[in-house]
């Protein structure tokens, strides 16, 4: 569900404009789960939110989703992947990097073209994969 009530073409835009929209698509998406888990602390919150965020965590999300991306949603991950980008966080490698700004890319996208109902499935298959990563539930 889009807020802005403005015909956007997500196309047209650059990867990284739509990785910075999508950055802030799938916090809100993983502080949402968060909270519908449990009342905590928000400095909790904050320090289990931050684990799903970095660059590391949706990079291996990333890799594994490609498998049910489209040709077209493929597309879209390359573009924001091989985007050149002005730093690399000293802390992430620069594989993951490149693999976290792809997938903001791809989550700006769906987000921006209205295709809430494939987002949310490929965000709940995200938490599947931080699951399996884990063996156990995301965090709660």
């Amino acid at each position: 569900m889009r807020l802005f009530d403005k015909d956007i073409k997500a196309d047209t835009l650059s990867p990284l404009t739509l990785a910075f929209t999508g950055d802030a698509v799938f916090s809100l998406f993983i502080r949402e789960m968060l909270v519908c888990q449990a009342n905590r602390p928000v400095g909790e919150l904050h320090k289990l939110s931050v684990q799903s965020v970095k660059a590391s965590a949706q990079a291996k999300a990333m890799r594994g989703i490609m498998p049910l991306l489209s040709e077209k949603e493929t597309d879209v991950f390359k573009r924001g992947r091989n985007a050149h980008t002005s730093h690399t966080p000293k802390n992430q490698s620069g594989c993951d990097y490149h693999y976290a700004t792809g997938f903001e890319t791809l989550v700006g996208y769906l987000y921006l073209k209205g295709e809430d109902e494939r987002l949310k499935f490929l965000l709940n298959e995200v938490i599947k994969v931080f699951e399996d990563d884990k063996g156990e539930k995301a965090p709660e």
